[in-house]
């Protein structure tokens, strides 16, 4: 059986942010996110697109967002 999680291809799989044991506040979890977007030498728009997906909905989508986005530890 696959793993729903996993069924699609990580947009910047050699940026990884750890937020397991991390504050879990949506806004600290954009912020780590973005910071390494940034810092991985991702282009502004881009990194703009990840912020407006990742705000469109709750905050499982949220993480869902941030997990196509970049991997996650």
């Amino acid at each position: 059986m696959s793993d729903p999680l996993k069924d699609y291809a990580v947009e910047f799989p050699n940026i990884t942010v750890q937020l397991v044991g991390k504050d879990g506040n949506a806004l600290a979890i954009l912020g780590r996110v973005k910071a390494a977007l940034k810092g991985g030498g991702v282009a502004d728009d881009q990194v703009e697109e990840f912020i407006r997906q990742a705000t469109a909905g709750n905050y499982d989508h949220l993480l869902a967002t941030c997990m196509k986005w970049v991997e996650v530890s």
